[in-house]
């Protein structure tokens, strides 16, 4: 029999007792054990990191589909790739059950629908290029199962992220990472330890896509967009760094040439 483990009675009882402090110490003395449950999983992340790598290599998109904070994590992941590594709007792509609506608010059954999340994905035509990453803490979530099972059936890759081995979507991706993080703070409260296991895990696939994709130089973002004046400090001083130059010059440069990357390779870097 299936069992849930998110869904797990708390060991850590009384809540509306507590003071403050303990409340905060219990609740870092659990976020603690993540980093070491994802540490045990490294290589299942690993192999996601290179089926992307070579899916996107060859004009391939990546995406993730979820519900709820998994689906608000994946969209967070996808939209901050454009501006710190400068890949093309479009390449990663964050769907959420109940559409751009449910980011701000939740959207009552929009989860339980088997066969929605692979009518939202005909919307980008998906195809075999293409990789996706279902992302559901209970891993059970009809949305997401449904979708990485109608994706099976048409020969596209999948990847399932979830916190709870032997689940649905733990079985049927054809790479599952399975971050067994065990019972919550709050019982049941999957926006916690299972949210926190996640957000690590989409950070490490695409820090490690990107990089991989050479939109990193050095340890430096050199593909950066220039959205605002803190992106055009840092491109500055990464230029001043790297060509030995005083701080308003290579402003100039980078201002003239519009990218960190534009400007070292025009100067021989």
């Amino acid at each position: 029999m299936f069992v849930k483990t998110t869904e797990s009675v708390s060991p850590h009882q009384h809540l509306e007792k507590m003071v403050v402090r303990k409340l905060l110490a219990g609740m870092n003395a659990e976020d603690h054990k993540v980093a070491g449950v994802i540490k045990k999983i490294l290589p299942d992340i690993e192999m996601v990191v290179k089926v992307i790598e070579k899916k996107m290599k060859k004009g391939g998109r990546l995406f993730y589909i979820g519900s709820g904070t998994s689906g608000r994590l994946g969209i967070v992941d996808a939209s901050e790739c454009p501006p710190t590594y400068g890949v093309d709007h479009g390449r990663v792509i964050g769907i959420i059950a109940g559409g751009d609506r449910a980011i701000r608010k939740a959207v009552e059954f929009a989860e339980d629908d088997m066969e929605q999340g692979w009518k939202d994905l005909q919307k980008y035509k998906i195809s075999k290029k293409d990789i996706i990453i279902g992302i559901s803490a209970s891993g059970t979530t009809p949305y997401v199962a449904g979708t990485v099972q109608s994706c099976n059936m048409n020969g596209i890759a999948t990847c399932g992220i979830t916190c709870n081995g032997g689940s649905p979507l733990a079985m049927e991706a054809k790479f599952p990472i399975v971050a067994v993080v065990g019972p919550e703070f709050v019982t049941g409260s999957t926006r916690m330890k299972a949210g926190t296991a996640q957000k690590l895990i989409l950070n490490m696939i695409s820090t490690s896509v990107m990089i991989r994709l050479g939109k990193v130089k050095g340890n430096k973002m050199v593909n950066m967009q220039l959205t605002n004046n803190k992106l055009i400090d840092r491109g500055s001083r990464i230029i001043a760094e790297e060509l030995s130059l005083p701080y308003e010059r290579a402003k100039e440069l980078l201002l003239l040439h519009g990218s960190v990357r534009k400007t070292l390779e025009r100067s021989g870097k």
